[in-house]
């Protein structure tokens, strides 16, 4: 049974609710949400959908869901808010911060290497489990203590799941709270967001298990000794993991962000919008400007596609994501599908979320489709 949509969306935007609606209809998608702003209005606030497999719940306007690596443009925004009020420096090592760091080699890995997934530090080194990574201080312990898998600054290796655990315990060194803490108090509190690293459990009746894609990555191909082998196996998740109550309190920032199309929006909208949302001002127009200011450009060491990350976001490239134009555009996803854009030339800000998870690492056909509708709407040409 096809469920409707429910939402708003300005008229401008309606072949995006049309194709939603097609999606729905056909299957592909079980339940989702999707949201745009424009020069910060929200346009689209759209969901509709299952909540669950069996189909016995309907996905709701507060649903929320693991955004799996969506999670990382809020822990960047988190730092990008730090470098905003002068706490922290891009420019300066880890170690300056964070003296343990400094360890094994690790003395000129600087704090734009690990927003820009150059540090050498992708992931944990072996032994090591999915449950250990929820005690998210001593999973930064160890990762002070290892060695980079590569030169700092050389080359982009996607920092899968570890990114919130660096960049969180910068936050813990500069401000004393945990990263969950901080994106609360300094992020989606003031925005009136609802999303949370780090959710408690009077939360979890609202949220939609992910549904795991069909198949399995396969790492055969992968020399052992590679970046890529030692990231996705340091540790390997099942998607089932962000069922759990240990996992949505643990609040993983690179993977571990529950919320929806409309809080992902409202929170990356700070950068389509020149740093304020409704008269909430978080970073300087300037602050904005860095995240653009250099960009990588390699064929990244781990997800093996040629992406170019800015400070804190992959930055359009023709290369890898023609569905987006060139420009100033910040954006990321998250594995099943979910993706957030932040279009700078444009003001606006497109997100989607949901649950039914798609195999792979970065975007999906129903993400790529979605995308052009947007682009579609504000009169911009993207390639087939």
């Amino acid at each position: 049974m096809s469920l409707p949509i429910h939402g708003h969306v300005h008229d401008d935007f309606a072949g995006l609710r049309d194709e939603f609606e097609r999606r729905l209809a056909s299957g592909a998608e079980l339940g989702a949400s999707l949201a745009v702003i424009v020069d910060g209005e929200p346009v689209v606030d759209l969901w509709g959908g299952w909540s669950d497999l069996e189909h016995t719940a309907e996905w709701q306007q507060d649903t929320i869901t693991n955004v799996w690596s969506i999670s990382k443009t809020v822990t960047a925004l988190a730092a990008l808010v730090l470098i905003d009020r002068g706490e922290l420096d891009p420019e300066l090592p880890v170690a300056h911060y964070w003296p343990e760091f400094a360890a094994a080699g690790k003395e000129g890995v600087l704090v734009k290497h690990v927003l820009m997934h150059t540090s050498g530090v992708s992931g944990w080194a072996q032994p090591i489990t999915g449950a250990d990574i929820l005690d998210t201080d001593a999973a930064a312990a160890r990762l002070a203590s290892q060695p980079p898998w590569w030169p700092a600054g050389a080359a982009s290796g996607y920092h899968l799941l570890d990114y919130g655990h660096l960049i969180g315990e910068l936050v813990r060194r500069i401000t004393g709270r945990s990263l969950g803490t901080y994106v609360a108090e300094e992020l989606a509190g003031p925005l009136g967001a609802d999303f949370w690293l780090g959710l408690p459990a009077s939360e979890d009746h609202r949220v939609s298990n992910v549904v795991p894609p069909q198949g399995t990555l396969d790492f055969s191909a992968i020399p052992p000794d590679s970046p890529a082998f030692k990231t996705y196996t340091g540790p390997p998740l099942d998607a089932e993991v962000t069922w759990t109550r240990e996992w949505r309190a643990a609040g993983v920032g690179g993977a571990g962000g529950q919320g929806n199309a409309r809080s992902v929006a409202r929170i990356n909208a700070l950068v389509s919008n020149g740093g304020e949302v409704d008269g909430v001002r978080l970073l300087s127009p300037a602050t904005v400007d860095r995240i653009f200011a250099e960009h990588t450009d390699n064929v990244d060491l781990v997800l093996g596609l040629p992406l170019r990350f800015g400070l804190g976001f992959a930055v359009s490239n023709p290369a890898s994501t023609p569905w987006i134009p060139e420009g100033r555009v910040a954006f990321w996803g998250g594995w099943g599908g979910s993706i957030v854009i932040n279009d700078v030339d444009r003001r606006t800000t497109f997100a989607y979320v949901m649950n039914q998870m798609s195999p792979g690492i970065i975007g999906s056909p129903r993400s790529d489709a979605y995308t052009r509708a947007v682009y579609a709407a504000l009169g911009a040409n993207v390639s087939a």
